[in-house]
């Protein structure tokens, strides 16, 4: 088993640039889970996402020598992420395709399942820049100003494009929050009649 490198990112993206053929691949592996969440939500789609991933780190690793160190190195890679899922978002819907069925093998409780699913599709419905500021800001918590530097755009674009996002996502699942009154549930059954007797 390999000894964990203690060089940080930029040390190590610079010993890339140097042509260190390992310190690329370390800061692949201490990134790849968060950058592969941020790929995956933002696109919708595992296979979008493994591609847009894969698209995103080859071009860092053509890039790494332009890298300047105005930003950390999880930042100017998780920018390269998103950028690559917005082409390919935007490409996908200039030629639009019937999606597969996702087969996700991780057991859940039905209702948990239900509500991941509704959540999912209602993100997917979102414009892919509000898409991509909800799922960095709401989703992998990062601060708005980080991911204002990670899209390139202005704090109050971010907190715009959030603010709009969730009163959209509210909308879409609005469904989750006031559900009809279950018939096998007696307490909801009066309660709704009581409210009804009430209003008569």
């Amino acid at each position: 088993m390999d000894a964990v490198d203690g060089r940080d990112d930029t040390s190590l993206l610079r010993a890339h640039a140097a042509g260190d053929p390992n310190a690329f691949g370390e800061i692949v592996r201490r990134h790849r889970d968060r950058l592969w969440a941020v790929a995956l939500r933002t696109t919708g789609d595992r296979e979008e996402a493994a591609d847009a991933l894969q698209d995103a780190l080859l071009s860092a690793l053509r890039a790494a020598n332009n890298f300047r160190g105005d930003s950390a190195v999880t930042t100017w890679l998780h920018r390269i992420v998103v950028n690559a899922c917005l082409d390919r978002i935007r490409r996908r819907q200039s030629r639009p395709t019937v999606p597969l069925p996702e087969t996700d093998v991780t057991p859940a409780p039905a209702a948990d399942r239900d509500t991941a699913m509704d959540v999912r599709n209602a993100l997917q419905q979102l414009p892919a820049e509000q898409r991509a500021a909800l799922v960095l800001v709401d989703v992998q918590g990062y601060a708005v100003s980080e991911a204002a530097v990670i899209l390139g755009v202005a704090e109050g674009t971010i907190k715009s494009r959030c603010a709009r996002g969730r009163a959209r996502m509210a909308l879409l699942l609005g469904h989750l929050r006031n559900p009809a009154a279950d018939p096998s549930v007696p307490s909801q059954i009066s309660r709704s009649t009581s409210r009804k007797e009430g209003g008569a």
